[in-house]
């Protein structure tokens, strides 16, 4: 026998539950909601029967949604009783009612206005993440979302964010809504945004610096087996050796040969810039990344950095010889036009996967031995 308060209390306690209130608010399959009130026990109305007529009387004054009432037979009473049984809610502004609390309410109506003004794609993250726009200002998150609308991976051509100009937003805009556009954009690019960081993605050069990893893979080469070095440092020091390979992952260090005279730089994603310093003139570079549309745009971003860039393990030769059982479909295409940077026959690689239903072949996927016969290949060819 739940009064209105005990199920008010027990709708709020729902809203602030992610999956049920992501649940409500997007799928029509949830309404109407039916919330069971429990009608008296012949006990109870027979031993409290002042309790049970002030039951009732609370829920006739209830006037959001409808209370579903049935007639009960009691053996203390002559005649049957009207009961409540059931708080039937048909609707998400029915349900953020019933719950008479001034916060959800309060988020309701912020996540009504933002659903009237941005892209619907983004609703689902901002419904699950409310970490991402509470205490915010309701007109800079509609602001956040249109500008995530016009971003893209390398957008910001090396420049700062700060110093992007054009958008319609302050210098620090994009400092005060990192998190906030980097969510924003992982639903246009599949996590993208945030599995390479903002910086990375849009290519923008990182004041606090991106960290790489740093890995001697001959011998002598540097005093330590590897270690995490900023791009920034990267960029003022001459390495050691004589050839340098670039990897976009850093899970890839595993499947690393020896190679004598090389030094393997992961985990650089879109973050390449610093490939463009001087420090690297009198190095053989070489470049090893997913095949996919991502890979090959990083390709196409360390070829324009660094135009003599040799690539190793991404060709449509390699994908068609070891996709079978192997490649998977990508979830969101790097960007419709190919890439710059890449070479015709690069290009026509991107265009082929990009048609593929299964168009993505991830580094660590492919047999150690090739890759150990195609780095050492590489090195062969350069010296």
């Amino acid at each position: 026998m739940k009064s209105p308060t005990d199920i008010s209390l027990q709708l709020t306690k729902q809203w602030h539950r992610t999956p049920i209130r992501v649940d409500r608010l997007l799928s029509g399959s949830s309404w109407p909601l039916q919330m069971p009130i429990g009608k008296p026990s012949g006990a109870q109305f027979a031993s409290r029967i002042t309790e049970v007529q002030a039951h009732v009387q609370r829920w006739r004054a209830v006037n959001v949604g409808q209370v579903i009432w049935d007639s009960v037979n009691y053996q203390a009473s002559a005649r049957p009783v009207l009961v409540p049984l059931q708080w039937c809610l048909r609707s998400p502004s029915e349900w953020v009612a019933a719950t008479a609390d001034e916060t959800v309410k309060a988020e309701f109506s912020a996540l009504e206005q933002l659903a009237e003004k941005i892209n619907p794609i983004y609703r689902d993250v901002l419904i699950r993440e409310r970490s991402l726009w509470r205490n915010k200002n309701y007109q800079e998150v509609v602001t956040a979302s249109q500008l995530a609308d016009r971003l893209y991976p390398g957008f910001a051509e090396g420049k700062p964010l700060r110093l992007l100009n054009g958008l319609g937003v302050d210098t620090k805009f994009f400092e005060r809504h990192y998190a906030l556009l980097s969510r924003l954009l992982d639903q246009r690019f599949d996590g993208e945004a945030s599995e390479q960081g903002l910086n990375n993605f849009l290519d923008a050069h990182d004041d606090k610096n991106h960290w790489l990893l740093v890995a001697p893979l001959g011998d002598k080469l540097l005093p330590f087996k590897q270690q995490r070095v900023t791009a920034e440092e990267l960029s003022q020091t001459r390495l050691p050796g004589s050839h340098v390979l670039v990897i976009e992952n850093e899970q890839c260090l595993h499947l690393l040969p020896r190679l004598p005279g090389t030094i393997a730089i992961l985990g650089a994603g879109l973050n390449l810039q610093w490939l463009k310093a001087a420090t690297f003139d009198d190095k053989q570079l070489a470049y090893w990344g997913d095949m996919d549309t991502w890979g090959l745009l990083m390709l196409g971003r360390a070829r324009l950095n660094c135009p003599e860039l040799y690539p190793v393990l991404m060709s449509r030769r390699h994908f068609d010889h070891y996709s079978s059982g192997c490649a998977v479909p990508e979830p969101s295409v790097a960007q419709e036009a190919t890439p710059e940077g890449l070479s015709p026959s690069e290009s026509e690689f991107y265009r082929y996967i990009s048609q593929l239903e299964r168009g993505r072949l991830e580094q660590e996927y492919l047999p150690e031995a090739v890759v150990h016969r195609d780095l050492q290949l590489w090195l062969n060819h350069t010296v």
